[in-house]
């Protein structure tokens, strides 16, 4: 990421979203934050394809899995953070500073796949999320072979 908040959307992802949604614009927000059960809290951002962020509002307007403050939350704390974004020539989107300082992100980014969005963590960050989520695996259920693992 450079000092102006610009990163470069990997080339392998901008393919996915230009041949799979057919859409250049995105929309950027926050992340649900991962609980390393260490007491410490992790934040990253999410990137969506703009077909999947509008399904995502679509879908949070007509829960009812959740009560109306914890919906009140997933509005406040995600969707009312979401920015649109389209990448330039170079493949570069802006992450604003707000979203930027949310994410403690700095100069070394990660950007992971995560079926139908991106992903976007702090390098540090993602590597003890990663670690955390390998030794979350469910290594001895049988459901694991019905998804081809």
């Amino acid at each position: 990421m450079d000092e102006k908040g610009r990163t470069s959307v990997p080339a392998r992802f901008r393919e996915v979203l230009a041949q799979t949604f057919k859409d250049e614009q995105m929309v950027v927000t926050r992340a649900m934050p991962v609980d390393l059960s260490t007491g410490e809290i992790c934040r990253g951002l999410t990137l969506y394809p703009y077909t999947q962020w509008l399904e995502l509002e679509s879908k949070v307007a007509q829960s009812t899995e959740f009560n109306s403050r914890q919906l009140n939350a997933i509005k406040r704390g995600i969707l009312a953070h979401g920015t649109e974004c389209v990448a330039d020539k170079q493949g570069r989107i802006l992450i604003p500073p707000l979203l930027r300082e949310y994410g403690t992100l700095g100069k070394d980014v990660v950007f992971v796949g995560s079926l139908t969005k991106i992903e976007i963590w702090n390098q540090d960050v993602w590597a003890k999320v990663d670690q955390a989520s390998e030794m979350d695996l469910p290594l001895d259920m049988p459901e694991l072979t019905k998804l081809g693992l």
